[in-house]
């Protein structure tokens, strides 16, 4: 049999040169904040090394987080598609339907046993098993159990994959649970977002394709991509530190830029990494754009209350709420206070997971 030709034969088979291979690492590594040892290290282990298989599965979702991933600027989709990975199956991505499509899965997964990484895309509605989500003929359950088996690893994409998400609020009529919950042997890791940024899904598959499990924080996220709160990066920062806030969407306050935590912003209690690195190639993000953080990277964010009222209303992260009602006395008490409660969460967060040997490791 021959061999699988390398990540870098791919790229010249494609009428690439090494030099396009160098830049496209390049990219990866500024993404992930490497040293430039580790990015030379980065070149080195990709070039050679097989293309790995992926497996994408989609259950309780909305295709948002393959839309995401789809538009992601760097490393580009179609270089981690076609010169990085072998996406093996994707329902939505790929040609085959039906039978065929099966039959693709299960050949990928014979070939690549042990070796290929699977990445799950929406919540599994495993205690009602069946009876809300079947495809191919097997439930959803069965499906990410079998696929799972031979897993290398497990990336949970999106909310609702990682958490539970929008399936998953009450009542949860579907019974719906996320990855975590029903997968307990393979190493997971968890990249949230509704739906997360598109680099971080690429960026986190390149790394772990290189360098194994990353740094994970306390709910299996990336750190490097989760270990700030969007509040820490937010260019809205300066004017919450000098208690301005805007009062409606449309007032003077909120046409110069002030702060948008009275009106709902969960920036201070939410862990992500939309104030550095945007949306759309970096032009954007919901706060840039006059919106609130709502919160979509963290767990629960959609049973914890009105997503306008601001977090002093004490919905959000338990005793955090409750502080930043006490601080939210006047003006410029507010921004001081709730800055002072929210890093001392991050750096209590830090300090615990920083105890615990990484996963992966």
């Amino acid at each position: 049999m021959d061999r699988e030709p390398t990540i870098l034969e791919s790229f010249q088979q494609q009428g690439m040169s090494r030099r396009s291979f160098l830049k496209f690492c390049a990219a990866a590594a500024s993404l992930l904040a490497l040293p430039a040892a580790r990015a030379a290290e980065l070149a080195e282990k990709l070039g050679a090394m097989p293309r790995p298989t992926v497996i994408y599965l989609s259950f309780q979702e909305c295709t948002g987080c393959l839309e995401s991933l789809t538009r992601s600027f760097s490393p580009t989709i179609e270089h981690l598609i076609f010169d990085t990975i072998s996406l093996a199956y994707n329902d939505t991505l790929q040609a085959a339907a039906g039978e065929a499509a099966e039959a693709a899965r299960e050949e990928a997964m014979r070939k690549a046993w042990g070796k290929y990484v699977l990445v799950v895309d929406g919540s599994i509605p495993a205690p009602l098993d069946g009876a809300y989500c079947v495809i191919g003929g097997k439930s959803a359950l069965a499906s990410v159990q079998e696929v799972a088996k031979g897993a290398a690893a497990v990336i949970a994409v999106g909310t609702c994959a990682a958490f539970g998400g929008l399936p998953m609020a009450a009542p949860n009529p579907t019974g719906a649970v996320a990855v975590q919950d029903l997968i307990k042997d393979k190493p997971l890791i968890n990249i949230s977002g509704c739906p997360p940024i598109p680099e971080i899904i690429t960026g986190t598959i390149v790394y772990f394709l290189t360098f194994g499990v990353p740094e994970l924080d306390e709910h299996r996220r990336p750190k490097v991509f989760y270990g700030n709160t969007i509040h820490d990066r937010c260019y809205r920062r300066p004017f919450y530190d000098k208690g301005l806030f805007a009062k409606t969407f449309d007032d003077a306050g909120a046409r110069n830029g002030w702060c948008l935590y009275e009106l709902g912003c969960k920036g201070p209690t939410t862990y992500n990494s939309c104030a550095t690195m945007k949306w759309n190639g970096g032009t954007s993000f919901p706060i840039e754009s006059g919106h609130g953080c709502l919160g979509c990277s963290e767990p629960e964010f959609w049973d914890r209350g009105d997503f306008y009222k601001p977090l002093s209303a004490g919905l959000w992260h338990g005793s955090i709420g409750e502080d930043l009602g006490i601080a939210a006395v006047a003006g410029a008490v507010i921004g001081g206070s709730a800055a002072l409660v929210a890093r001392h969460r991050q750096n209590k967060t830090r300090t615990e997971t920083e105890t615990r040997k990484p996963e992966g490791k």
